[in-house]
């Protein structure tokens, strides 16, 4: 058994964007607080990375290249990817395709005017490139992204498509297709269990994750672990959102050790960046699993 390729990613939006919080109605001096601590746990993120000369990709809504573009800058600089994560943080669901498609072009268009370097690769707010919006891989097909990294292979009542690969694989929409890289699962008991990263990286003990890591060493090439995580879950010292219940504990839980547990994978793996894995796919495009999303076939 090998360790596979483990990309390590952020996405990086301000925390009055994520979904559990997109009923709220947030005061614009909360937005602004919530933009420094974007900003401050960013830089953190950037720093721990350069402490140990790790290399991870940064999936950036494109509004902070605008606000922040000194901190696109900062991360080209340190030599990560830059790739999108849309524009506004809308889930896909909310556009259509012509909507979709500037979001994403204005996205890429203000992230690569920031960072100096190209926008190869999309993750959609919430994972939320599923059945009913497989039209979204056809835009960035052809918008010219080389791969997406938003189809998540379990079950999840905002999220999913549980019979997709769990490995690298090439995702047909409606017409075009596009090298996909999945978070990381876990299979077990015929069940892929979401181990990449979020919520379940906070919840689950570490060792869910590393024997997640471990079963995808085992399997054929190319092996791939995507992990994923956000600026505000190493974030203790931010405000909490009012949100409801179950939002707030799946938002909150295992805050107050997330930086400790990335430490600790920092110092157990190597990692590298989803660009230079994807170059590693494309030479194996022809034995790459493939899968419609497309409802219809």
């Amino acid at each position: 058994m090998s360790t596979p390729s483990i990309v390590l990613s952020f996405d990086i939006e301000e925390h009055y964007r994520i979904e559990a919080a997109a009923g709220l109605n947030c005061s614009e001096a909360s937005k602004r607080h919530y933009t420094d601590r974007m900003e401050v746990c960013t830089r953190w993120l950037i720093d721990s990375l350069g402490e140990r000369g790790i290399l991870a990709s940064f999936y950036v809504v494109g509004r902070i290249a605008r606000s922040h573009p000194g901190l696109i800058r900062r991360i080209a600089e340190a030599g990560h990817e830059v790739g999108t994560h849309s524009l506004d943080h809308l889930r896909v669901h909310r556009m259509n395709p012509e909507s979709f498609r500037e979001d994403i072009r204005e996205s890429i268009d203000l992230l690569q005017q920031a960072g100096g370097v190209p926008v190869y690769g999309f993750r959609a707010p919430t994972f939320s490139v599923v059945r009913e919006t497989a039209w979204a891989i056809d835009v960035l097909a052809d918008l010219g992204l080389k791969y997406d990294s938003s189809v998540f292979p379990v079950r999840h009542d905002r999220y999913g498509v549980p019979d997709a690969p769990r490995t690298p694989f090439i995702v047909r929409g409606v017409e075009r297709e596009l090298l996909e890289l999945p978070p990381a699962t876990w299979r077990i008991a015929g069940q892929n269990l979401p181990v990449a990263g979020g919520g379940y990286f906070r919840l689950f003990p570490l060792k869910v994750l590393e024997r997640g890591i471990a079963q995808l060493g085992a399997g054929g090439e190319p092996r791939v672990a995507m992990l994923y995580f956000h600026p505000w879950e190493f974030d203790p010292n931010q405000e909490v959102l009012p949100l409801e219940t179950l939002s707030r504990w799946r938002t909150y839980v295992g805050i107050a050790r997330s930086r400790a547990r990335l430490k600790h994978l920092m110092r157990r793996y190597s990692f590298r960046r989803a660009i230079d894995v994807v170059d590693e796919c494309e030479r194996l495009r022809d034995r790459l699993p493939r899968f419609s999303l497309n409802p219809s076939g």
